[in-house]
This record gives structure tokens, sequence and C-alpha cells, in this order.
């Protein structure tokens, strides 16, 4: 079995560390047999667990979750974010984007449409304005876009964005927010490749 989990402990709370590259499968596994350890920890205390490490799903906040709380009645909180988007991301990163899972949307997305998922999108269409794309890593789009797109919406800095031509008003990488001003709006031709570089993102 792979250990993809490290317990810390500390006077005001437990660490959960789950290592990076550990898939929802090795998570499960490890912490279910890790539990018994962590279980054996409590008396009458009620020390916090904080869950840190991995930007989890929200599949496996939950799940983690689930487990170490049918086990031990503590109070569980995590560095990752449940939900995506700017409000939602508590800390920026960097993570490698390579390889995701990848959601696939044939047709073009239209003015008060909303597609999110927790990897990867690919839209064989346009994003229209009015229409938004939040993914928690890369977004490419096979047409224009038009609408509001949000890549590495759960802090990922290495996140990009792709497209035919890029003539939204506004892009989001991670925490950062780009505002397309009226001189890039006249190159919207070359607009194909958005990234975080330094602080900043640039569109290209």
């Amino acid at each position: 079995m792979k250990k993809c989990t490290q317990i810390k402990l500390a006077t005001d709370e437990i660490t959960l560390r789950i290592f990076e590259n550990s898939n929802t499968n090795e998570i499960k596994q490890d912490l279910e047999h890790s539990i018994v350890y962590l279980k054996n920890l409590y008396k009458d205390a009620k020390t916090p667990i904080r869950v840190t490490g991995k930007t989890l799903t929200s599949e496996e906040i939950d799940m983690v979750e689930g487990i170490i709380k049918r086990n031990i009645d503590v109070n569980v909180s995590f560095d990752s974010p449940r939900e995506m988007g700017l409000s939602e991301i508590k800390k920026a990163f960097d993570k490698e984007i390579e390889t995701s899972e990848t959601k696939y949307y044939k047709g073009s997305l239209r003015c008060g449409q909303k597609l999110e998922y927790e990897g990867s999108i690919v839209v064989i269409g346009d994003v229209n304005g009015g229409a938004e794309i939040i993914a928690r890593d890369n977004i490419v789009i096979l047409g224009k876009l038009r609408g509001i797109a949000h890549a590495g919406a759960k802090g990922n800095k290495k996140a990009i964005i792709a497209a035919q031509s890029i003539e939204s008003p506004q892009i989001r990488i991670s925490n950062i927010v780009k505002e397309i001003d009226k001189e890039e709006e006249e190159k919207k031709e070359k607009r194909k490749y958005a990234y975080i570089n330094g602080e900043n993102i640039l569109v290209e």
C-alpha cells in the first residue's frame, strides 16, 4: 500500500498532510489504515484536525472528512477550498498541468450558461459573452472566448487558458484577474493564449 499521508502533532491542532500525486483510491486506503493510529491519540481532548498538502477535489474532501468523522468526533478543516472561484481560493500554488482529468463540452456556451469542472475543460465551440467557464486546471476553447473564463480556480498558477481567439473583457487564472483594455481589444486577433508570469496574466 502506497504511503500518502503524514500526521503531525501540535498543542493546538493535529495536521494531516496528504502527499501530492496521490490519487483518490490511494488516499482512501492509506487514511483508513492511518485512522486507527489517529483515533488512539484522542481521549477526552477534542484537538481539531487540519488537512493540508495536496489540493483536493470536493469529492475527496467529503471522503476524507467522512472517514475521520466516522471514527472520531472532532472538527476537521481543510486548506483546500470546497468550491472553485476567486472568493474560495485560500492560497495560490504552482502545480504542473501536463496531466489532468478533462471534460469535453460539444457546442457553444450561450449567455447565462455556466460550465464548471474539477479538472481541465475543452469546449468544442465558442464561449459567448455572458457565459462563464470555471476549471480547476486548464481551459481550452476551440472557438472564440468572449465570456468569463477562470482557470486554476482552486489556486493553481500554472494553469492556462487557450482559445482560437480571446476576446473577453476579463479572464482569471488562480487568484489573479486580468482586465482586457481597449488597446489590447484592438489586437484581439492575435490573442490566443493566457498564462501567469510572476504576478500578472500575460495574453499572447
